[in-house]
């Protein structure tokens, strides 16, 4: 192939995702043209709500597979935790990168940590997962809805709405924010797929998923897989707090998973480790051990 169209969301930070899945790709073929194509998705246009009171993570996919059915572009780059766990007919991930950063980041001009939060403490973040595993840990914070892109955000702190804010690391360290950093929350279990890449193209189109499958990387792809099938079968998405992460140690898999109310107050947890020779099926078993030991409970009372 002499060219191939990316579509991505218009974001800095979906911009700088696509435009490093197109280097990398040229890496491997020089030869390659690549044009970047900008779609507004729903998600980009609708601000002024808490993602789980509009419609979850397909918001930011669906403009991107409408443009991928009709052949204007070849693929698509997304953030794979914003990519729902049963894709549309006709689509498929071809290759998810190798992860970076997995965890969500402290950021404050007032605090250097989470634990210097005062007393009722304004914590902005857009995430049920986050606020539900922050109110966990300090239910005296006061958390208040927080959307738009990296900077949007960023300026709503540094302008005194929030005493901190709640964003994914590895979007801050891509768009050169490391610096705004105060602490990785490693205690809060991180989104299905968080610092990882995914990469979508028409199901069985073997020229393209050719292409891109150099970029997949395999470690990532199985501790994520695990991920989403844990995620899919509780059926997990912005409307529920639920977070697993799952890391690849040697010939291990460790993975920690939490189904919580969104006040924090009630949650069920668990840690496993595994041969990775014993993977297969393991979200599914984790999903039905906590759904077991508490969650379902939890997950029916949201739906009330």
């Amino acid at each position: 192939m002499r060219k191939i169209k990316i579509g991505t969301r218009s974001s800095r930070l979906a911009l700088w995702q696509a435009e490093f899945v197109a280097a990398q790709l040229k890496k491997f073929f020089p030869a390659l043209e690549v044009e970047l194509v900008h779609v507004h998705t729903t998600g980009d246009k609708i601000l002024d709500a808490p993602l789980a009171k509009i419609g979850g993570k397909g918001l930011f996919t669906k403009e991107l597979e409408l443009q991928l059915a009709r052949g204007e572009i070849d693929l698509a780059v997304h953030s794979l935790k914003d990519v729902p766990t049963d894709l549309p007919a006709g689509f498929e991930i071809a290759a998810i990168t190798r992860r970076a950063q997995p965890f969500d980041a402290f950021v404050s001009g007032k605090f250097s940590s989470f634990t210097e939060l005062p007393e009722n403490a304004i914590v902005g973040t857009s995430s049920l997962r986050r606020a539900a595993q922050l109110l966990k840990l300090r239910p005296d914070l006061r958390i208040k809805n927080l959307r738009g892109n990296v900077e949007t955000r960023l300026k709503k702190l540094d302008a005194g709405e929030f005493d901190a804010i709640i964003l994914a690391a590895a979007g801050l360290e891509r768009l050169g924010y490391s610096s705004r950093i105060r602490e990785l929350l490693t205690e809060i279990i991180p989104a299905a797929g968080q610092g990882a890449l995914a990469i979508e193209i028409r199901d069985g189109d073997e020229k393209i998923s050719e292409l891109v499958n150099k970029l997949n990387d395999a470690e990532t792809f199985s501790a994520t897989s695990v991920e989403r099938e844990f995620l899919r079968e509780v059926g997990g998405s912005c409307q529920v707090p639920v977070g697993v992460f799952a890391q690849i140690d040697g010939v291990r898999l460790n993975v920690r998973a939490l189904i919580s109310s969104i006040d924090g107050k009630n949650f069920v947890a668990e840690k496993v480790e595994v041969p990775l020779h014993e993977i297969d099926g393991l979200g599914k078993k984790l999903a039905k051990t906590l759904l077991d030991d508490g969650g379902r409970k939890i997950l029916d009372e949201l739906q009330i």
